[in-house]
């Protein structure tokens, strides 16, 4: 049994980023984020964290999600440790996150909810 002082108390991604990918169906459905361009943008998302040499242990890891319940703002995504969520529109709102928070480590207020 290891001792418990030897554990490294960081987090394994500074931040982690999920995008809420949940598509409903049928005609009285909720709006989704999948329906919302959610698969376009996580996948924009994780070319430009790549791109930019943010992934990996000890940096930034960007994540599907199924449903994170705040259907009506989507689409939706959520920077973890912080929690903090944000919606967007375009790749444009994407990048700004990733500069901002991800990078700037401050809060994009215009996309927060």
């Amino acid at each position: 049994m290891s001792d418990m002082s030897d554990t490294n108390d960081a987090p394994f991604y500074k931040h982690h980023v999920f995008f809420c990918m949940n598509e409903r169906d049928g005609k009285d459905a909720r709006q989704s984020c999948g329906k919302c361009g959610a698969e376009k943008a996580q996948k924009h998302a994780k070319k430009r964290i790549k791109e930019l040499g943010l992934n990996g242990q000890g940096k930034v890891r960007v994540n599907q999600s199924g449903c994170l319940d705040r259907c009506e703002e989507g689409p939706v995504l959520v920077v973890y440790p912080e929690g903090t969520w944000y919606t967007y529109v375009d790749n444009a709102d994407i990048d700004d996150i990733i500069e901002t928070h991800l990078i700037g480590g401050k809060v994009v207020e215009r996309l927060k909810i």
